[in-house]
């Protein structure tokens, strides 16, 4: 493997940890509270966050191994008010978010250079795809740190 490319993976599970470790210590409870003027909660950030890394899956029109519900619960422009049957609990999307970047890996170690169809953004390789997709994970460990900020833990 390219050394770019041990680097992408590596930033992949570097980020992941982080994503992690900023919900270190919080319960179930904690994970579904939406504070005051947010749409989402913890929770649903982490089910979106799980969701979008397999934008490549979604680009390449392959099979994306996704838990039923998830696109209902976490796709764009869902929220939690919005949700008809109970999501998966904290436990289980820790769970799923600690196994994806080594399955992500597997999928694509060989494969970052392989292109599609270019997005209205200009991305046509998985490369691209996992810059942004690790980009779009930052943004939303933003949001963690600041609920949990509004949650005062």
């Amino acid at each position: 493997m390219e050394k770019r490319h041990s680097v992408l993976f590596q930033q992949l599970e570097d980020y992941r940890q982080e994503t992690l470790k900023a919900i270190d210590g919080l319960t179930n409870e904690d994970a579904n509270i939406i504070p005051d003027g947010f749409s989402n909660n913890i929770l649903w950030n982490l089910g979106h966050i799980y969701l979008d890394q397999y934008l490549c899956a979604h680009l390449t029109k392959e099979t994306i191994p996704l838990p039923p519900g998830f696109k209902e619960w976490f796709n764009f422009g869902t929220k939690p008010a919005d949700w008809k049957t109970p999501p998966p609990n904290l436990e289980t999307l820790v769970s799923l978010l600690q196994e994806q970047p080594q399955k992500i890996q597997a999928a694509y170690k060989d494969r970052l250079d392989e292109e599609f169809p270019a997005t209205e953004s200009g991305m046509h390789t998985i490369a691209q795809v996992l810059v942004r997709t690790i980009f779009h994970e930052g943004m939303h460990l933003a949001s963690l740190n600041t609920i949990r900020r509004f949650l005062g833990k």
